[in-house]
């Protein structure tokens, strides 16, 4: 670990090498760029192959060095691969966010969600975040070290209605990130978890074309007034990434523009 003087002007994440799960858009891709931006080297990894080559590539043309890897987060081949092909190209993994999320988008009651809607939201929301952790952590423990970010949710805390499956799912990652911190730190693994709530993505705005009606309702459980903006939640995974935050794990940093503590009285 460096905290001297030249190593923060050169970075947050100077000479460090990052893998980045569900990242062709979104938060993934805001973290990448951040990431980037803090002296990272990223590979991004995602299903949607065009997106994510378009992230790396972009990455690349603003001096950065990036790949892009196609990545099932719920496939135990794809995550060995992704992490053989990280440490092929770059020769180690110093910290892996993973952001992957499938599901957020069956908004509906608890009677209505059927068995494989229920089964890919738990396959790649927690699944995909024990495979990328089962993986990557031999990979960071050969170089000395590292750190994990997990993406939760705000609704882990409070409940999130209509949305079961992935509130079910999220919650898993949160206890299971507590679990893995426990379990690595005296190794040199800092394990820790970001909760957003709602952020200014193409997957809200195409939830809210479907259902119009819910946009003010939920612009307004947050405290804020607005939702936050992908860069926002960036800047705390990339934080708990890098050394900065060497002495925490297993802690969950919320992120939520006050959605946890919104009262409609004001």
């Amino acid at each position: 670990m460096n905290l001297d003087r030249s190593s923060r002007d050169a970075g947050l994440l100077a000479g460090k090498v990052g893998v980045v799960t569900g990242a062709a858009q979104g938060l993934g891709e805001a973290i990448c760029k951040l990431a980037r931006g803090e002296g990272s080297k990223v590979v991004v990894a995602d299903i949607a192959d065009e997106l994510g080559e378009s992230v790396a590539g972009e990455i690349r043309s603003g001096g950065g060095d990036a790949i892009f890897v196609h990545t099932d987060v719920s496939a135990e081949a794809d995550v060995e691969a992704l992490v053989a092909a990280t440490v092929d190209r770059f020769g180690r993994i110093d910290w892996l966010c993973n952001n992957a999320v499938g599901g957020a988008g069956g908004f509906g009651p608890l009677e209505a969600i059927d068995d494989d809607h229920w089964s890919r939201t738990v396959d790649v929301c927690m699944k995909g975040v024990f495979l990328g952790m089962k993986h990557a952590i031999p990979a960071m423990l050969d170089g000395g070290g590292g750190a994990v970010v997990n993406i939760t949710t705000s609704g882990i805390f409070k409940g999130e209605a209509m949305l079961g499956a992935y509130v079910a799912a999220k919650g898993g990652v949160h206890a299971l990130t507590m679990a893995t911190a426990s379990e690595y730190a005296a190794r040199g693994i800092r394990v820790n978890s970001v909760a957003p709530a709602g952020m200014e993505t193409r997957a809200i705005r195409r939830y809210f074309e479907k259902y119009p009606e819910f946009e003010e309702m939920t612009i307004a459980t947050h405290a804020m007034r607005r939702l936050g903006r992908p860069e926002e939640v960036a800047e705390a995974v990339v934080w708990l990434a890098s050394d900065r935050a060497s002495f925490v794990t297993g802690t969950c940093l919320v992120c939520d523009g006050g959605n946890l503590v919104n009262s409609h009285l004001l």
